[in-house]
């Protein structure tokens, strides 16, 4: 899998006309991201669509970013595994490109996905064990529930709860689509 540092492909972008999509979840993207990136969010990536609409640039690289390069490489495999080979992974993702003071659309900020999973995680176990204790004690099957679903997500790395909250309303750019673009 080809690699790029974000210095390198900033220069590439003063040069002309360069590809970069953004993996991240749209509140991420909304936040903060590369200037010229658009938003295809790594759990509805279809790689396939995104060549199609490519215009006519299908033989060019594609950039691939995301927060520091684990869910852009996720995102490359992805590509690969679909028979596209002119992938190119940015190193360091977002937070490399912010530090080296490139270029950066902000926009609103939103608390991060993994923030909103704990504290709606920690609710839930802390209501189940009120519940259990001042209403009935089967309300602590509520906590259970909850610690069950974190340990299969600690196990699997899949996480239904961040995967629900990122479908909520504040975690969408406008216009309710799954994805933005610049």
């Amino acid at each position: 899998m080809k690699s790029i540092e974000v210095t390198q492909l900033s220069e590439l972008q003063k040069n002309g006309d360069v590809e970069l999509i953004d993996v991240r979840m749209p509140s991420e993207f909304r936040s903060v991201h590369a200037a010229g990136a658009r938003n295809v969010p790594l759990d509805s990536l279809d790689p396939s669509s995104v060549f199609a609409d490519r215009n006519g640039s299908k033989n060019q690289p594609l950039y691939v970013i995301c927060q520091g390069g684990n869910r852009s490489t996720k995102a490359c495999q992805k590509f690969v595994d679909a028979g596209f080979e002119n992938i190119v992974n940015v190193e360091g993702g977002t937070t490399a490109w912010d530090k080296a003071g490139l270029p950066v659309v902000r926009g609103k900020q939103t608390m991060p996905l993994m923030q909103q999973v704990q504290l709606t995680a920690g609710s839930l176990v802390l209501l189940g064990a009120v519940l259990g204790y001042f209403v009935h004690p089967y309300f602590i099957g509520l906590s259970a529930f909850v610690g069950a679903g974190l340990m299969f997500a600690g196990a699997t790395g899949t996480c239904g709860m961040a995967s629900m909250l990122g479908k909520m309303p504040w975690n969408q750019c406008a216009g309710g689509g799954g994805s933005c673009s610049v």
